[in-house]
């Protein structure tokens, strides 16, 4: 008998080493900061103030209710469980790797279907950058409101109560769209401006399109305006709105006009427009 049980455990063994190394999930809760380090309690003790002027930047994205995650690692950080993650909401390569507090999760088995997409209307979308005008810069911010779970885990904390400038459009579009304005620059389709002035970019653009190059991203909401998220380190900072013109030649005075964004260095100092909207 003893015999038989230890064979069994011994079969057992294999199954239990492969379900140790199955891949692990977990699902957003409501919305959740993604940071690029795992040392949340420093970077929301309420200490230092996030500042990407100076370079303080951990926060990476406000991941939506019901983004899931798959767990790459996990560890303890002041008491607290911090789990290293991967997401195809944020899918950009890291030298650090992403990290999101546990206790923003709950586990869920593979094969828990993503969040859902729904694109909103083109008005909705317009209403949606609208409603974001006045609201502060905040690098990595998506939610012009900010995270509610943040002060019930880490009292003192910055709510992250802002968008940056792919963070502007990721809310109003319910997170339809990348949230990186590198990814942005070859969503949707080119609009060819190479060549054009200012005035000739302005005649070929619709509304919802993007001005776009790897830093930055702003959104034409119709033939006289564009809305955009900037930092602001010298002042003027946050959601506002410009003169698509205006706007356009204050741009082309630093870069050039392309059809299609390279993939290296050389579009530094130019720029595109992208179609994304369907119509």
């Amino acid at each position: 008998m003893k015999m038989l049980i230890f064979a069994l455990l011994l079969a057992l063994i294999p199954c239990a080493a492969a379900a140790q190394g199955a891949p692990h999930y977990a699902v957003a809760i409501g919305a959740t900061p993604v940071l690029n380090t795992p040392d949340f309690g420093s970077v929301f003790s309420g200490a230092r103030p996030l500042d990407p002027c100076r370079g303080v930047r951990p926060v990476e994205f406000v991941a939506l209710e019901g983004t899931l995650f798959r767990i790459e690692g996990q560890e303890e950080k002041d008491g607290v469980t911090v789990y290293r993650v991967t997401s195809n909401d944020y899918p950009h390569p890291s030298r650090t790797g992403y990290f999101v507090d546990a206790r923003f999760l709950k586990s869920v088995d593979a094969g828990f279907p993503e969040r859902p997409r729904s694109l909103p209307g083109l008005e909705e979308v317009r209403r949606g950058l609208l409603a974001s005008l006045g609201r502060p810069y905040v690098w990595g911010g998506d939610l012009r409101d900010g995270v509610p779970l943040l002060a019930g885990f880490y009292p003192g904390a910055d709510p992250l109560a802002g968008v940056d400038c792919s963070g502007l459009l990721y809310q109003a579009t319910d997170g339809f769209t990348p949230r990186n304005s590198a990814a942005l620059t070859s969503f949707g389709a080119a609009v060819p401006i190479a060549g054009l002035s200012p005035d000739g970019i302005a005649a070929r653009l619709e509304p919802l399109d993007l001005i776009v190059w790897k830093g930055h991203v702003m959104v034409v909401l119709d033939r006289d305006w564009v809305i955009e998220s900037t930092m602001g380190c010298r002042g003027g900072g946050g959601v506002h709105r410009s003169p698509l013109k205006q706007a356009l030649r204050r741009i082309m005075k630093s870069r050039k006009a392309l059809d299609d964004y390279p993939a290296r260095g050389e579009g530094a100092k130019g720029f595109v427009v992208r179609r994304w909207f369907p119509r």
